[in-house]
């Protein structure tokens, strides 16, 4: 076959997505998902073929290189098909649509997705990764078909079509009958029969990124001191910051790892995973005092700072997997390279971190990893330091400079959780500033818009960019005490319920009553490597309901949570944000109003412990909040604990208002 990169650019150039612009010189005639290219589809009565990922994917890379740069397979694709490219990033609408569409056909998700679709939209064939025989292979068939069997395709995809606007909420929706100590045991039950005791997280391979259970284990702890939850807990953090996903030498973790030991990594950083690994390292350490959790969140801090963060303050998407075509080369090492760089330390530093002469992964190379019973050498920092400036100079991976309004939200609202659990006030700016920049690129006039890569896209955000943003806010209450933030996170909260809410069922549209209509509108319901963003809206309606003491938002998100209760249940691993909100609205919330000259310094005493389910508010003065009414503000900061509004005793102390939360 012809291979080579065209010269000239496809129209795929003007776009502003990183991932598009790594196509905008395929011989294959891409377009971006719009009215000019499902009309043509139209009007040529020719399908659609929607090509979706993003610019961190390896195998997306793969099929670029082997088929998309193919000029003979273009010559085909561009003759039989509307080709068009989608960055899932930018468009998750559309991924979710069309994922969910391959799944129904029984074929496994991932990416690249690609899906061919009736000049109308509708799916009727689909796929991952194809290598270039079988995608050469699969045009002509897909053409050949579309010409003789037409009907038949037409009524295939009218089928499907129907179920994927169909599956709504009410296919799982089950309310619990169990108890709550009941329910609460079997959550845990459910989750630790999956443990991998050898290698910590869950019994399975590939090993993803799954936060949210892990918080809600911590959670499980503090409510019922249960020991075990604890402790798996602390063995895979360890673990997963032990192993070869977790970058030694740099600092910040890949998205997942191949095998089931947390050893070999899909080398891609994406910012969604360390936002929320920052969040739960913060608050295992605030539950353990762990030094090493302490040194997984400061290293994944530097990392962002020195590699994924705008100079105006935003955080930029992912780094590649790939370097100079192949995965990995920019984070792995020879033997020979580490003993030159490593010095008098250098047999020990190679047993610390199991770099052997034959290599410990493929081709002779090394991944660097830790075992918990080898001593670091001296001086081990400078010799990472020595390392990190030699892999500085090497070329370096992809990055993805789009700048995702829900990713950066939820990395806003994870340095609130370390500026809390470690005082520190250089994780409180860097998001304030990060905020700044959001509010200045992303946000105009309580309308969110979900990405911008040096120009804003004009896709309006998701439900997912909305509720981070509301979740961010109510955070940065809590950091600051400045109520403006809560009045945004009000503003933003109404939005929500104006353009995503789903009356018939209780429930939010992923997206907005004015985007563009897809042939179905679905609702994020699963939590996964990003928590469902329904599960993050139940959540803020319980927070804001009692800050604002707005009964109808309080039961709207507890409706939420019950009305899936059975499911969370049964299925916590997939459910696990739900089940966080579940033990918050099923446990006595401690509302902690802080009145008086020190009531920062009070906040943060209090906030660099792990309480959970206690809602703090603060002021030196007046104060425009319900529970923060009447509370006298007098030379002595005075602490308010207070439950289903009614007043403990006032105490001047963090350590007595601690003393006035629930018996555990």
């Amino acid at each position: 076959m012809n291979s080579g990169k065209k010269s000239k650019p496809n129209r795929l150039i003007k776009a502003t997505s990183p991932y598009l612009l790594q196509h905008a010189h395929n011989p294959v005639d891409w377009q971006e998902w719009g009215s000019e290219a499902l009309n043509r589809a139209k009007q040529e009565d020719k399908p659609i073929l929607v090509s979706i990922g993003y610019s961190s994917c390896h195998w997306c890379h793969v099929m670029e290189r082997e088929c998309f740069e193919d000029n003979d397979i273009a010559a085909l694709m561009n003759e039989f098909f509307i080709c068009i490219k989608v960055d899932r990033e930018e468009r998750p609408d559309i991924d979710q649509v069309y994922m969910e569409a391959v799944q129904a056909m029984g074929i496994s998700g991932g990416w690249p997705l690609n899906v061919f679709l009736t000049p109308d939209q509708k799916p009727f064939f689909g796929g991952t990764y194809f290598p270039p025989p079988q995608w050469a292979q699969a045009l002509n068939a897909i053409h050949k078909a579309f010409q003789s069997r037409r009907p038949d395709i037409n009524q295939s995809a009218e089928e499907l079509t129907r179920l994927l606007a169909s599956s709504g909420t009410s296919t799982f929706e089950k309310q619990s009958d169990h108890v709550f100590t009941e329910s609460l045991q079997r959550i845990f039950q459910n989750l630790e029969k999956k443990f991998d005791r050898t290698h910590g997280g869950l019994e399975k391979a590939p090993k993803f990124i799954m936060p949210s259970i892990w918080s809600w284990l911590l959670r499980y702890h503090y409510h019922t001191r249960n020991t075990e939850a604890l402790n798996h807990v602390r063995f895979t953090l360890k673990k997963i910051f032990y192993g070869g996903i977790y970058d030694q030498v740099g600092g910040g973790f890949a998205r997942y790892s191949v095998d089931g030991e947390w050893f070999v990594p899909h080398f891609e950083k994406m910012l969604y995973d360390n936002a929320q690994l920052i969040s739960v390292y913060s608050e295992a350490y605030q539950v353990t005092r762990d030094d090493e959790f302490r040194q997984a969140v400061y290293e994944t801090f530097r990392w962002l700072q020195r590699e994924m963060t705008h100079e105006q303050g935003g955080f930029y998407s992912a780094l590649d997997a790939d370097s100079e075509g192949k995965e990995g080369k920019f984070y792995v090492w020879t033997h020979q390279e580490v003993l030159a760089l490593s010095g008098e330390a250098a047999e020990q530093f190679c047993a610390y971190y199991n770099v052997t002469p034959a290599g410990n992964w493929e081709h002779g190379v090394n991944i660097l990893f830790r075992k918990e019973n080898i001593p670091p050498p001296l001086h081990l920092d400078e010799y990472r330091t020595t390392l990190l400036h030699h892999r500085n100079k090497r070329i370096q991976p992809g990055l993805d400079r789009k700048i995702v309004s829900g990713w950066n939200t939820m990395t806003i609202g994870a340095l609130v959780d370390a500026y809390h659990a470690f005082s520190d006030l250089h994780f409180l700016k860097t998001a304030l500033k990060a905020m700044n920049f959001l509010e200045t690129y992303l946000i105009t006039n309580s309308t969110v818009y979900r990405t911008w890569n040096e120009v804003r896209s004009p896709v309006e955000g998701f439900l997912e960019d909305y509720a981070y943003l509301i979740q961010a806010c109510l955070k940065l209450y809590e950091a600051t005490l400045d109520e403006h933030w809560l009045e945004k996170a009000g503003r933003y909260t109404e939005k929500v319920f104006a353009d995503f809410y789903d009356p018939a069922d209780g429930y939010f549209f992923y997206s907005g009553r004015e985007a563009e209509q897809l042939i179905a509108r679905k609702k994020e319901m699963f939590d996964n490597v990003i928590p469902a963003s329904n599960s993050v809206m139940a959540q803020n309606l319980l927070w804001l309901g009692e800050l604002f003491d707005k009964e109808e938002w309080r039961i709207t998100g507890r409706k939420m949570i019950d009305g899936l209760a059975e499911l969370i249940i049964s299925e916590p691993n997939y459910m696990s944000n739900w089940a966080i909100g579940w033990l918050a609205a099923h446990t006595e919330v401690a509302e902690v109003a802080i009145v008086g000259p020190e009531y920062v310094q009070f906040k943060n005493e209090l906030k660099n412990q792990f309480h959970p389910t206690a809602v703090i508010l603060g002021t030196a003065g007046e104060s425009k909040l319900p529970l923060l009414q009447d509370k006298d503000a007098g030379a002595q900061t005075t602490l308010y604990v207070c439950y289903n509004k009614t007043c403990r005793q006032p105490v001047y102390s963090v350590e007595e208002a601690v003393s006035q939360f629930p018996v555990r």
